[in-house]
């Protein structure tokens, strides 16, 4: 089988109708059942208006949701558009990862981050490596735990929507984020064809078992969810200015 990389599937989800999350969008809406004013979420973080109970109850609404619809019995159950694009990449892999993106964008809003996405309303270089980041954590990979924590401080000093321009590159942690991508693709290679394909992405050939998808996808969101709980309260000692 040739070998699957990270960046070939992030690429290729950036190409799917739905994968880019608007933050304002998004937060105004799935708060609006809450009380309080919505609105007043396009210049504040959830945190600022809603209590924690309300924020871990959207929270837990938003894995909940993701897990039904990637164990759906049908493959192709929750992605708009169909994986015509995802080339060689398997129906049921994709759906998997272009679950765990678009839920990882919503976490991230919900617990104060700043929209990723540029001014060209795309997911640019800097968003790809955080949301690689956020797929490293749900790996429960450590150098992941401590390049998001790293992260984090910058996005309290360029909260005002700046966050997509950070340049990742010029920063130390860069190449443990290109050795979270690595690890990622080769593990996603050979668990796809092995007969060790347990250990993190379980495959039955080319095919996801709903039950294994089940247990593998929901432990990686909530491993997700409280790093990024982790990160508010982190976050909430820095200073949010430029």
């Amino acid at each position: 089988m040739k070998e699957i990389t990270w960046d070939g599937i992030m690429h290729a989800a950036l190409n799917m109708p739905g994968i880019k999350v608007d933050r304002d969008s998004f937060l105004i809406k799935t708060f609006a059942p809450y009380g309080e004013n919505p609105q007043l979420l396009v210049n504040s973080r959830p945190s600022e208006i809603y209590s924690e109970k309300v924020i871990h109850k959207v929270a837990s609404n938003i894995i909940s949701n993701h897990t039904t619809k990637v164990t759906a019995i049908s493959a192709a159950a929750g992605i708009p558009g169909g994986f015509a694009m995802f080339g060689t990449i398997p129906a049921d892999m994709a759906q998997f990862y272009w679950h765990y993106l678009v839920m990882a964008q919503k976490l991230a809003y919900v617990y104060g981050w700043p929209d990723l996405r540029n001014e060209q309303n795309e997911l640019g270089e800097g968003a790809q490596q955080i949301l690689t980041v956020f797929m490293g954590i749900g790996f429960g990979l450590e150098a992941a735990h401590g390049a998001i924590r790293k992260i984090a401080i910058e996005a309290a000093k360029h909260w005002a929507k700046k966050l997509p321009q950070m340049t990742l590159t010029k920063t130390f942690w860069y190449p443990i984020i290109k050795n979270i991508a690595k690890f990622i693709g080769v593990k996603i290679t050979k668990d796809s064809v092995g007969k060790a394909a347990g250990k993190i992405i379980p495959f039955i050939g080319a095919v996801f078992s709903g039950g294994l998808t089940l247990i593998t996808f929901k432990p990686m969101a909530n491993r997700l969810n409280k790093e990024l709980q982790t990160t508010a309260l982190l976050r909430s000692t820095f200073p949010e200015k430029d």
